[in-house]
């Protein structure tokens, strides 16, 4: 079982970078987890936003295996408290899949053709969060579910 967060271009910030792999190292100790970069695209100034959503995501389609379990974070998607989503994610886990992927989509969001695959949608706030931010965000509710999940000191209610 591998978790897997896959965004759309390179962590640009040092600072970034470094609370990810942080946070990467501790949820070593828990499951295997990677966060996987498909590039950016070169010369969007030419595409619409519905071309870069569609190029975007064949992309992601690339990246995709047969028994994924795909899940979008996505502004529109089902908000969880911290334990919620650790339950959540327990059950996800029980439920035997090779991997669970969740995607960050790029500036436009999703194609409707990467929302048809995902098995779910989940949002971690009603506000909007650059997506160098969000990868910090996830990386550190992964690691504070799995904490939760065992019973670890890490959160407080």
């Amino acid at each position: 079982m591998k978790l897997i967060l896959l965004v759309i271009g390179k962590t640009t910030d040092k600072h970034v970078q470094a609370l990810i792999d942080d946070y990467t190292k501790r949820l070593s100790h828990y499951v295997p987890f990677a966060l996987d970069v498909i590039p950016e695209l070169r010369n969007t100034k030419a595409l619409t936003p519905e071309q870069q959503k569609v190029q975007e995501a064949e992309l992601i389609r690339k990246q995709l295996q047969a028994g994924d379990h795909v899940v979008l974070l996505d502004e529109h998607g089902a908000e969880r408290r911290s334990v919620v989503f650790a339950e959540w994610l327990g059950k996800r886990m029980a439920a035997g899949p090779r991997r669970i992927v969740f995607i960050v989509g790029g500036p436009y969001g999703f194609d409707a053709s990467i929302y048809a695959l995902a098995a779910e949608e989940i949002s971690l706030s009603q506000m909007t969060f650059s997506h160098q931010l969000i990868r910090v965000l996830f990386t550190e509710q992964l690691y504070r579910a799995c904490t939760i999940l065992r019973g670890e000191p890490y959160h407080h209610e």
